[in-house]
């Protein structure tokens, strides 16, 4: 099937300890999983682009499939390679994703032998080469180069090098969402240079403070903005969103839509597929956000990689309706 969306970005096996002390072991997670879902409740035809090691389960791979997200641009790299990601919510918004030890010894509980050996989720984030899981432009099958808009979720900054320029000359609209161990100020320079390529750039105020200081949330913006990015939208959580559009100097905040949340993994990466569809259908950034926004919300409700495609457009409209009349211009 050709698709007319691309998420792109890791599939990996989770293991989460709640905000409220639950264990959840072995999981379908991965940023291009909650990518693609977010743009999959706007839209169909919504195509995951990955790379699995053969211990990943070819059960999660059909899963995908017939809930409806393409899978021909998943590429299986021979051998075992670790796709573990190992997250502790200390309270609703912080989460850590080391010492697993550390975290499951204040529940009373032995470190789960599937985590041994685990470091952190995002190994070789700052790498300048790619890895043997990173995504890469010649991965992506002849069908996939027709799609309208693609996705790139946290992933090491070669991987985003690489996949961002090829598909910006294709003439194919580019939202990126960087890794948060590159945004480092060593590392500033190179980061910038990606942001001509993209038609948005989606870091978290985290993000940003962590590759500028504490730099007030605008200043940040308006450098991304200076630095070629079209769209520029930090992510806040519960906060919401600011905005700012690069050619009219437009600055807008987009709240984020309230509902009781259940677990905030994958939430900001469902915001980017949203938004992903919305600035496509729309040409609006300020609508695309309000799409993002939505599409957060479901999968704050439940958990599950795949909870949020209970939903359908019709009640992301109804959401939408609503909270396009909460937006603030700054």
């Amino acid at each position: 099937m050709q698709p007319h969306y691309l998420a792109v970005g890791g599939l990996r096996i989770d293991y989460i300890i709640t905000a409220d002390r639950q264990v959840r072991l072995r999981e379908m997670g991965g940023n291009a999983i909650f990518g693609a879902v977010g743009a999959r409740i706007w839209a169909p035809g919504v195509g995951i682009v990955s790379r699995v090691g053969e211990n990943y389960p070819s059960v999660w791979l059909e899963r995908l499939g017939a809930a409806g997200l393409v899978v021909d641009g998943v590429c299986h790299v021979p051998g075992w390679h670790d796709m573990r990601t190992f997250y502790a919510y200390l309270d609703p918004e912080t989460r850590d994703d080391t010492e697993p030890a550390r975290h499951f010894g204040r529940l009373g509980l032995p470190l789960p032998e599937d985590l041994s050996g685990y470091v952190h989720s995002t190994p070789g984030q700052d790498s300048p080469a790619l890895t043997p899981l990173d995504p890469r432009s010649a991965d992506l099958p002849t069908s996939h180069w027709q799609v309208s808009a693609a996705h790139l979720s946290p992933m090491p900054l070669a991987a985003h090098q690489d996949l961002s320029r090829a598909l910006s000359q294709r003439g194919i609209r580019v939202t990126l969402d960087p890794g948060e161990r590159y945004m480092l100020p060593r590392l500033k320079e190179d980061v910038l240079s990606l942001l001509p390529c993209l038609d948005a750039f989606l870091p978290s105020e985290q993000e940003a403070r962590s590759m500028l200081g504490p730099v007030d949330l605008w200043q940040a913006a308006e450098l991304f903005a200076e630095a070629g990015s079209k769209t520029v939208v930090v992510k806040a959580g519960s906060r919401g969103s600011l905005l700012l559009d690069s050619e009219t100097r437009g600055r807008w905040r987009i709240p984020a839509y309230p509902v009781d949340i259940v677990d905030v993994t994958g939430a900001g990466d469902a915001y980017c597929g949203g938004f992903m569809v919305g600035y496509d259908e729309t040409a609006d950034p300020v609508l695309a956000a309000c799409y993002g926004s939505v599409s957060a919300s479901f999968v704050l409700q439940g958990f599950g990689a795949l909870y949020a495609l209970r939903f359908s457009r019709e009640d992301a409209e109804e959401r939408l309706a609503q909270l396009k009349d909460w937006v603030e211009e700054s």
